[in-house]
């Protein structure tokens, strides 16, 4: 009698928001393409303990906080996985929309891998060449202080040490948190090496911004959507094109493809985690609270993800790819997720 008492005035509470719809028993998860292979490893593990196995849609990162900022009801999702921090700008879309009490949780850090067929030859770049290759502007190459629509056609026109072939470069889309990364990691990475580029931060930020992180729209850089496996399936095929994805596609597709040295460091579980490699990232996912206590089972869901025996050293996302993030934050995050910590937004 209690719990349904309790139930019932969860119910009421949730359907004063502004976007209620009928009930549901299954908690709906979306967003990020990269966090996606482990939010459904746990959802897997979380259904076979008796509970409904929850939905997930690969949407990527910024089309899963869009839907999650809808607002509060059962037509909105419960929880949006990211690839990236969530933008202040979502974030007060959240709160615009009524969505007052997010918990963010950050799960284990990522490498982002620029890849090719493991038939092809074995490719090692720097940043500045990631720049030079794919940036819309960049440095004339007669010289001088001024920018110029990218005219490189091939890798060895980047840099005489590289491969004759063509640039062409499979990819994610803007609305995906790995393209967010990789534009602000290594496309802009590479701008800074530049000093003079470097230089415009402190003048602009926009400008250097629109300067730095922009990709050219020429053909040399294709949008293969969100799903990363898609884009390895592409590489083999084509054993000329390099792809842009997560280190977890790498780690279970070898033999396939290999990934690209950058800055001389090869990507490996061990230096991403140090952060001794150039190009990663933390994966993070955030819950609404107001939907806690409505549709069953979020908190049991949270408490696997942010258990040990999941995210830990030799936990089973470990096999999937996932880095752990080290004992001590792990074990903040945690507390966070289980007590569903509500973020402040200044932290953004």
């Amino acid at each position: 009698m209690k719990a349904s008492i309790v139930g019932a005035a969860a119910a009421l509470a949730f359907a004063t928001a502004p976007a209620t719809a009928i009930a549901r028993d299954t908690i709906s998860i979306v967003g990020s393409s990269t966090v996606y292979p482990f939010a459904t490893t746990v959802a897997e593990r979380f259904g076979r303990g008796g509970n409904p196995t929850p939905k997930i849609e690969s949407t990527g990162s910024g089309g899963g906080l869009k839907l999650f900022c809808q607002g509060v009801g059962t037509d909105t999702p419960d929880i949006t996985n990211a690839s990236r921090r969530m933008k202040k700008s979502e974030f007060e879309q959240c709160q615009s929309n009524g969505i007052k009490d997010i918990t963010e949780v950050v799960v284990g850090y990522d490498g982002i891998v620029v890849a090719n067929s493991a038939k092809a030859q074995h490719i090692d770049l720097t940043l500045r060449d990631i720049f030079l290759a794919l940036a819309k502007e960049v440095p004339d190459p007669k010289g001088g202080e001024k920018l110029v629509p990218n005219p490189y056609k091939t890798w060895k026109e980047v840099n005489s040490s590289l491969p004759d072939t063509k640039i062409e470069v499979l990819g994610p889309p803007p609305t995906s948190g790995t393209r967010d990364a990789f534009n602000e990691l290594a496309i802009e990475g590479g701008c800074k090496t530049f000093g003079w580029l470097k230089a415009i931060k402190d003048e602009d930020k926009n400008k250097y911004k629109a300067i730095c992180r922009s990709i050219r729209e020429d053909g040399a850089y294709v949008e293969a959507g969100e799903n990363d496996n898609l884009i390895v399936q592409k590489l083999v095929s084509n054993p000329s094109a390099l792809g842009v994805f997560g280190y977890s596609f790498l780690d279970q597709n070898r033999g396939k493809v290999q990934g690209a040295k950058i800055n001389g460091v090869a990507p490996a579980m061990e230096v991403i985690a140090s952060g001794e490699y150039p190009v990663s990232r933390s994966l993070y996912f955030y819950v609404k609270k107001a939907h806690v206590g409505v549709v069953p089972g979020i908190e049991g869901y949270i408490k696997e993800f942010t258990s040990e025996r999941a995210w830990g050293p030799e936990g089973y996302l470990v096999d999937k790819g996932m880095i752990p993030l080290p004992d001590d934050k792990r074990a903040e995050m945690a507390k966070q997720a289980q007590g569903l910590v509500t973020m402040t937004g200044n932290e953004l």
